[in-house]
């Protein structure tokens, strides 16, 4: 009887939303966790995370590991609305495309929900400052060995569990480990973003000309689509509007372990140029005052086979890299955790194997879909070739071609895997 009460003990590599997420759900199973990040202390604010939609089922979930489950709503703004509109660059005129009023997502700033997680967390669990540099599996297949370093020492040390769990994002090395021949898929476009913080001028030009140009701002998620690109913006807690403008351009050379790239003045004032010939002047406004935009490269990856070797699993970014047209990359990490901690749950660790299997065949078939979808999407509204149809131009598209932009089309969307029925009543 001792040997099935025994607790499992994960080891999580990568402490951002979906390693906080996986430490949770874990500890929700009655699993021992420890989460090795490289940062050497929680991030105040991330300006490679900026802004989230958070579906209505990972609500539910972030609810359910939160101690003060209505503090999500104080951090949070509504998005009611899905709206695709089209703006034409020369006239300065826009128009509605496709409006959905049943969106029911929640809008919230990268490092205020990473926040809720961590503060969340017994203070022990997430090692700051602790940089991977490898794993090993027992020869039983009993145990996993991970090597980190201690970036203010230099120390390395061992941490010995049951599982390990890699979080480790879209350029994973630990999948890297199973998956060498694995290259990420250059999308045909980068992505400028910011967020611009009006909280000390919020009666400003820009902010009102903004809020009359697009009334709904507050809960309203607005696509903007001109001639094959597009943008995206809402409004965030604490007068904040999160932007975030596709550009069809050949793959840039990164340096490092990043997907954003360093920008130049030049490049910024370049940018703003272009926006100048494509946008209405009120959203060029809130793009030409940010501080600081950055530039993101758009990747993801075929969705893969398994996500799960021995005591190895893969979660998050890691297990599938997607653009972000979907809004899924953050929605599908809390789910993949929620899923990983009930299969835990259910089996024990003396049925891991089992466990695990069960995670991956919940999860392989709805990542795979939501993955293509989400690229089939970026594709359409940035006007490049899509299998079974011509470039889309929204100025001339029919509305049944409009209707294919919604977010609600993406597939199980609204499912609730059956192991989290009684999570999410």
């Amino acid at each position: 009887m001792k040997e099935e009460k025994r607790k499992g003990k994960a080891v999580v590599v990568g402490g951002s939303i979906a390693g906080l997420s996986c430490a949770h759900a874990l500890i929700a199973a009655g699993w021992e966790v420890v989460v090795l990040e490289k940062t050497s202390s929680p991030p105040t604010g991330c300006a490679t995370g900026a802004g989230l939609g958070i579906d209505p089922l990972a609500q539910k979930l972030l609810q359910s590991w939160l101690k003060q489950p209505k503090i999500l709503e104080l951090t949070t703004l509504p998005l009611t609305i899905d709206q695709n509109q089209v703006t034409d660059g020369g006239k300065k005129i826009n128009r509605m495309l496709t409006r959905d009023e049943d969106f029911n997502f929640k809008a919230v700033y990268w490092s205020d929900l990473h926040s809720l997680l961590y503060k969340a967390l017994p203070p022990e669990i997430v090692r700051w400052g602790h940089a991977f540099l490898s794993f090993s599996i027992s020869d039983g297949k009993t145990c996993a060995r991970v090597k980190s370093k201690i970036l203010q020492t230099g120390d390395v040390i061992e941490v010995v569990g049951d599982l390990l769990i890699a979080a480790d994002g879209c350029l994973s090395s630990i999948r890297q480990s199973f998956l060498p021949d694995l290259k990420l898929r250059y999308s045909g476009y980068c992505a400028w973003r910011g967020v611009l913080n009006f909280s000390d001028n919020e009666n400003s030009e820009t902010i009102l000309g903004l809020k009359k140009a697009f009334p709904d701002l507050g809960k309203c998620l607005y696509f903007d689509l001109g001639s094959k690109t597009h943008t995206v913006f809402y409004e965030l807690l604490n007068k904040r509007i999160n932007w975030i403008w596709y550009v069809n351009q050949p793959e840039p050379q990164l340096k490092g372990n990043s997907v954003t790239m360093k920008v130049s003045d030049v490049m910024i004032e370049n940018m703003h140029e272009a926006a100048d010939r494509v946008w209405l002047p009120e959203l060029v406004n809130v793009i030409r005052e940010t501080k600081e935009p950055f530039l993101n490269v758009i990747y993801d990856s075929e969705p893969l086979d398994q996500i799960v070797w021995d005591n190895v699993v893969l979660i998050g970014d890691a297990a599938h890299p997607t653009t972000p047209h979907g809004l899924r990359s953050t929605n599908m990490s809390i789910l993949d955790a929620a899923v990983l901690g009930k299969c835990l749950e259910k089996w024990g660790v003396q049925n891991l194997n089992s466990a695990l299997q069960e995670y991956q065949s919940t999860r392989l078939p709805v990542i795979s879909q939501q993955v293509l979808f989400s690229r089939r999407l970026g594709r359409i509204k940035q006007g490049l070739v899509v299998p079974d149809r011509g470039p889309f131009d929204p100025i001339i598209a029919s509305q049944e071609e409009c209707e294919e932009l919604q977010q609600k089309n993406m597939p199980f969307l609204s499912d609730v895997p059956s192991i989290l029925s009684n999570v999410v009543k």
